[in-house]
């Protein structure tokens, strides 16, 4: 009685929850322009706003006159002000919270996280779950036992302000209603090694009643093949009740059909779209492609075309601005005092009305060695194209150039690591070079034009991808290997592992 009370006040809440969202949706672009010169107001008299004259700003162009496109670089002397315990730098005060990501070029990355900003990132986590309770009218899920991937729960302080990773920091927010369903333990959760925190949730997990399992889609897994290893059942076997995947950070339709392969049936997925910097996005329809963008969640939004990205002058567009199946950098404003940041993102718009995107790529990760500018998105659409033609199972994949082969014209070459390879590998090369060519008019022009030869699969032995991001320190947690690269760095270490 007690479990059937909960699930049914659970669906009340989330029908309620849903209905209350259908003012953003549909006043997404007033909002955002309200939002922008509310956090202008707020942050006029911090040293970023006194240095970019605030003011004098009153309009969205206003902005766009007086604040540049930044990147971490361009915000890194600003943030260490703040972590010198100075007030008042970016936004009022300081923060609550530093997220602290994996750099590249910068190294580690101090995100800041105000008291006004973690509200939202729960928020739009728990409008996630809502919206998918209330389509699908399905809440049994509360009664069993849930797994929430995240970072050590253990943070360090930088002059009064707490600093670890998001999923650690979102960690000491779960709602106390929460805390005896959810896994693994405090104990594991502090385990830094990522290989043996996998055996330790194992062994937590395996003969609990699971029903709800959140992770990024190489995490769940590695997770799930350590279950079966041990156990030598599909996942939904020995977790019948299992019905909700939440995943997030990276494409999930690449890893789709290795999924379901593990799990032994479909279970519902929800896709999201969170970041040390903000949770920006989720699917809210199960029967429509596309994450809801989350326009009243203290982010005011920019555009720039991918093809004008890192120009002097680039065009930076608003909501109202943009066009549908078009690729666009993503630029934020932030309520912690991000202003006009360049996170690095790629989205397109599939609908205005609300306004849904799809994540398409990284502005850093793609291949454009011979003038071609391939992306994530198509070379995923491509590969799921022929997936579809010609049956094959994928646990990762890598492309680079090769700019001068030992022989011959140059190519794109594809490291694959497959599950299961296709019965004809020379047909699917041929099909998926089709479907790039489909999708890339300039890629099509360089094999047209004889510049290019046809694409090239490597294949790989298993646990290749593995064994490089553990090689990188980056096994785990939400790090992601690159798609694409313009150089070999990942595809040299990868040749390696040829079969």
């Amino acid at each position: 009685m007690l479990n059937f009370i909960k699930k049914n006040v659970a669906l009340i809440w989330a029908k309620s929850h849903v209905k209350g969202t259908q003012s953003f949706k549909q006043n997404a672009v007033k909002d955002q322009e309200k939002l922008l010169l509310s956090l202008v107001k707020t942050a006029e008299k911090t040293l970023f706003g006194r240095t970019h004259q605030f003011e004098n700003i009153k309009s969205i162009l206003d902005f766009q006159h007086q604040v540049k496109v930044a990147d971490y670089e361009d915000l890194k002397p600003y943030i260490e002000k703040v972590k010198k315990g100075q007030r008042d730098i970016l936004w009022s005060e300081t923060p609550e919270y530093f997220a602290k990501t994996s750099g590249t070029t910068s190294g580690s990355k101090y995100i800041p996280i105000s008291k006004e900003a973690m509200p939202f990132q729960l928020d739009a986590a728990r409008s996630a779950i809502f919206h998918y309770m209330a389509q699908k009218n399905n809440a049994d899920f509360v009664n069993g036992k849930m797994i929430f991937l995240q970072g050590s729960p253990e943070l360090e302080e930088i002059n009064g302000i707490k600093t670890g990773r998001l999923s650690g920091i979102v960690a000491h927010h779960i709602p106390s209603y929460l805390q005896k369903n959810r896994l693994p333990s405090l104990e594991t959760n502090l385990i830094d090694d990522w290989e043996t925190k996998i055996e330790a949730i194992v062994q937590e997990t395996e003969k609990e009643n699971m029903t709800l399992i959140s992770g990024i889609p190489p995490w769940l897994i590695m997770y799930f093949e350590k279950l079966i290893e041990r156990n030598g059942k599909k996942i939904t076997e020995f977790f019948p009740n299992l019905q909700l995947i939440i995943t997030g950070g990276v494409n999930y339709e690449p890893y789709r059909e290795k999924m379901n392969e593990l799990l032994g049936r479909p279970v519902d997925t929800l896709q999201t779209f969170p970041a040390s910097e903000g949770f920006f996005a989720f699917q809210d329809d199960f029967e429509k492609e596309g994450l809801l963008l989350l326009t009243n969640h203290g982010i005011f939004y920019e555009f720039i075309p991918l093809e004008d990205y890192g120009k002097p002058e680039a065009t930076r567009l608003t909501l109202n601005e943009i066009e549908l199946h078009t690729d666009y950098a993503l630029i934020l404003t932030t309520n912690s005092g991000l202003w006009a940041y360049s996170i690095g993102d790629v989205v397109r718009f599939i609908s205005k009305d609300p306004y849904r995107i799809l994540v398409s790529g990284r502005t850093k990760h793609f291949t454009s060695a011979f003038g071609e500018h391939v992306i994530a998105f198509e070379v995923e659409e491509a590969l799921k194209a022929t997936v579809e033609k010609i049956p094959a199972q994928l646990t990762e994949f890598h492309l680079a150039p090769q700019v001068n082969p030992a022989e011959g014209l140059p190519y794109h070459e594809w490291f694959i690591e497959f599950e299961k390879e296709p019965e004809n590998l020379e047909n699917f090369k041929n099909n998926l070079d089709q479907e790039m060519r489909n999708r890339n008019s300039y890629y099509d022009d360089l094999i047209s034009g004889k510049i290019l030869q046809p694409l090239i699969i490597t294949s790989l032995q298993k646990n290749a991808f593995h064994d490089y991001a553990k090689s990188e320190g980056k096994l785990g947690g939400q790090n992601k290997i690159p798609r694409l690269a313009n150089d070999r760095k990942i595809g040299d270490f990868l040749e390696s592992f040829t079969k």
